[in-house]
């Protein structure tokens, strides 16, 4: 016969039992609705790119890491470059400008694929220059001079080689012979990438097309730190002058054009002062440890010499140029509105008449009058001949030299 006191021991037992039962039992309630809450939950999925393209590059890339150009290996003189560890310590340091600049090289890459797929004869050259432009708006999350385009897009035709936009009004229609050079560029706080590529529909132009992409990709691998730029010069013409075409029955020895030449690149600045030549006996200048190059080449068939001729489209504000006093009202005004949009990054007609600017010519002509903007006409061989261009932005890190804005195309 049980005593009081084991009753009330036996009570207490049975109480605990129960009560761990309950608590077995919510614990198994409880992941089974942790494990419904992890069955319902989404991954967070990237987002694709739309076809025409319309999603700015950051939300692509979530992570805020920009793909990595081209790497190419210096020569034997500065192979030590690529295993010293001095030289990886100073990329890490700049790894927000490498990431700026790649970041401008993917739109960069996007939207000439896009455009490279819709482009054919019978479109009008404005409506190609105003769609690849808003495309890179778009792309690139466009921010007044913290992100955007980086001069006026090139859309020169035939003989006419470089600097070639269309003004308001302008009605030229792309044909199935004509060769164009399309050139734009992107920039992240002003950490410019310049890169170009040429466009004919008629394959008769294909080896004068492969003549320069062949003498661009000479001239970057030629380039490297403490490489003479009269070097790269004489290298890029030997491959471009080994190659000849032929248009329409007769054979052409195509030619470096002499007096155009790829360039250092700067920040806010296209043209920084270095020039890399594209025919022999250049400067002796040397490329240095941390430039950005523009390496560019163009392939003639005419005289190889260019001049400048047509109306005049693209401008640009002297780098250097410092205060300067105005006396029309209306200068000063157009002045303020190009600082502003543009500071020292070019710029064209097309893209004052957006920001709602109207009878401004003689008010430019009046800053190019003072010498506070450049005007950069276009620049043409002969009538008649025909040239192709292939361009290029490279960047000579610490230990290897990074082509930022080499792409699947070319």
């Amino acid at each position: 016969m049980a005593t009081t006191k084991h009753l009330k021991l036996l009570r207490h037992w049975k109480k605990m039992r129960m009560g761990v039962k309950k608590m077995k039992t919510r614990g198994k309630k409880f992941q089974r609705k942790k494990k419904k809450k992890s069955k319902n939950k989404k991954k967070k999925e990237v987002p694709e790119q739309t076809d025409p393209p319309s999603i700015s590059v950051s939300d692509l890339f979530p992570s805020g890491e920009f793909p990595e150009g081209e790497i190419q290996q210096y020569k034997d003189e500065n192979l030590w470059r690529t295993t010293s560890e001095e030289k990886r310590e100073l990329e890490r340091l700049e790894k927000p400008l490498y990431n700026s600049v790649r970041r401008a090289a993917e739109v960069h890459r996007q939207v000439r694929k896009y455009i490279k797929g819709i482009l054919k004869p019978g479109m009008f050259m404005t409506d190609i220059c105003e769609t690849l432009e808003n495309t890179i708006r778009k792309l690139i999350s466009e921010n007044g001079l913290q992100a955007g385009i980086a001069f006026p897009t090139g859309c020169s035709l035939n003989w006419v080689a470089a600097h070639w936009t269309p003004n308001a009004g302008d009605k030229t229609v792309l044909q199935y012979d004509d060769v164009m050079k399309l050139d734009f560029g992107t920039h992240i706080d002003g950490y410019i990438v310049d890169c170009a590529f040429t466009v004919a529909f008629n394959p008769m132009f294909d080896p004068l097309l492969e003549a320069s992409r062949e003498a661009t990709n000479t001239g970057i691998k030629e380039s490297g730190i403490d490489v003479r730029l009269c070097d790269v010069g004489a290298a890029i013409q030997e491959v471009m002058e080994s190659y000849e075409v032929e248009i329409n029955g007769k054979v052409y020895q195509v030619k470096s054009i002499r007096n155009l030449s790829g360039h250092s690149i700067g920040r806010y600045q296209i043209h920084a002062g270095k020039s890399v030549p594209i025919v022999k006996g250049g400067e002796q200048t040397k490329m240095e440890e941390g430039e950005f190059f523009a390496i560019e080449t163009f392939a003639s068939t005419g005289k190889g010499y260019v001049r400048e001729d047509l109306e005049c489209s693209h401008y640009t504000k002297d780098f250097e140029v410092g205060h300067i006093p105005l006396r029309l009202p209306r200068a000063k005004q157009l002045l303020a509105t190009i600082n502003k949009n543009f500071s020292t990054l070019a710029f064209c007609r097309r893209y004052l008449d957006r920001l709602g600017e109207t009878k401004y010519l003689m008010a430019l002509k009046n800053l190019c009058d003072a010498g506070i903007v450049q005007p950069l006409p276009p620049l043409c061989d002969v009538k008649g001949s025909y040239v192709s261009q292939f361009e290029h932005t490279i960047l000579l890190r610490p230990t290897c030299k990074e082509v930022i804005s080499r792409g699947d195309d070319y």
